[in-house]
């Protein structure tokens, strides 16, 4: 029998999942995590696909470990828990095309793209969703360079360490732009709350009246202005006594 999991590499933990998927196999759990984990061992910090083959006569069983998506390695390379939710607005990350071509090698058995260059481009076409730029660039700008063969050197060479100067300069290169982020979102957050007063304040002036600028008390006659023509009091005529 063959169960699929996607686990925390190197930190598969007991927990009702994995005991509804493979206790009914009469299989030692311990052992299963145990293994897992030391197979997962590389890809700590990462969600790792996994498939465990048990023999239902033997108890024995072999695993499989996959590799991680795409998205889990550029964040694992970058130190991120997510992706930005406005990658066209929002960048989380500036990584280099050599960490690129890491994360390329490692996905490239899995991958349908014939080569190395092609798998580098699918790994930048992931920065683009995740709103990562690549080279101080948006990613998709630097698709198009991968394309004009600028990075062509490093991608024969399967170039995959950088200088610390070079990370350096995209950490420079990242706080900048982080801090305009963070300027414009403080910007927009006032302007909308400037927006939300002048609202309030419109309503507020629509419900006073126009002469006095307040609002009448509740229960008070409208006031018109004018005064009202004192009524005509009319008396009863009595009628004339008859005579006897």
């Amino acid at each position: 029998m063959i169960v699929k999991m996607i686990v925390d590499g190197g930190a598969m933990k007991p927990g009702p999942t994995v005991a509804q998927q493979l206790g009914p196999m009469g299989i030692n759990l311990g052992k299963v995590i145990s293994d897992v984990n030391t197979a997962t061992a590389d890809f700590k910090g990462v969600k790792v696909p996994i498939q465990i083959d048990v023999d239902s006569k033997t108890k024995i069983f072999t695993i499989k470990v996959f590799s991680p998506p795409t998205a889990e390695l550029v964040k694992k390379e970058l130190g991120l828990e997510r992706g930005s939710g406005k990658p066209n607005e929002v960048k989380v990350g500036n990584i280099a095309i050599e960490q690129i071509i890491s994360i390329a090698k490692t996905k490239l058995p899995n991958m349908l793209a014939r080569n190395l260059k092609n798998a580098v481009k699918l790994v930048i076409g992931s920065c683009v969703s995740l709103g990562v730029l690549v080279e101080d660039k948006e990613a998709k700008l630097v698709e198009k360079d991968i394309d004009d063969g600028i990075y062509d050197k490093e991608i024969k060479s399967e170039k995959t360490e950088m200088s610390a100067d070079k990370k350096a300069r995209l950490a420079k290169t990242f706080a900048q732009v982080r801090a305009q982020q963070e300027a414009k979102a403080k910007a927009a957050e006032a302007a909308k709350l400037a927006e939300e007063a002048a609202k309030a304040a419109a309503l507020a002036a629509a419900g006073a009246t126009p002469a006095t600028g307040a609002t009448p008390a509740a229960g008070a006659p409208a006031v018109t202005g004018a005064k009202a023509p004192a009524e005509a009091v009319k008396k009863e005529e009595k009628p004339a006594a008859k005579k006897k």
